[in-house]
């Protein structure tokens, strides 16, 4: 069996349309996570202690951080929270 290297892998995928749709979904998802992981930490917070001054509960920041889909209320709360605005950019 022969060693694939996983760019190429990934790249000859891409080609596939709907593949490709699936794939930008969820990278957008895993940025938003990584987003909120950092501003949190960097904030010195803990899933808990966010969910407090956000009234928002630990379970959704807990999903939201990993990767699951949210709303852009809860966000905006999330980002008001901590003293930050939320920006959507298309690009």
């Amino acid at each position: 069996m022969s060693n694939i290297n996983f760019k190429d892998y990934l790249n000859e995928q891409l080609k596939d349309p709907e593949f490709k749709k699936e794939f930008e979904n969820e990278t957008t998802k895993l940025e938003s996570a990584i987003a909120l992981t950092k501003v949190r930490k960097e904030s010195g917070l803990s899933q808990r202690d966010l969910a407090t001054v956000s009234d928002v509960p630990q379970s959704t920041i807990a999903r939201i951080e990993s990767g699951a889909n949210t709303s852009i209320d809860t966000l905006t709360k999330i980002a008001n929270a901590l003293g930050k605005r939320l920006t959507v950019n298309f690009s």
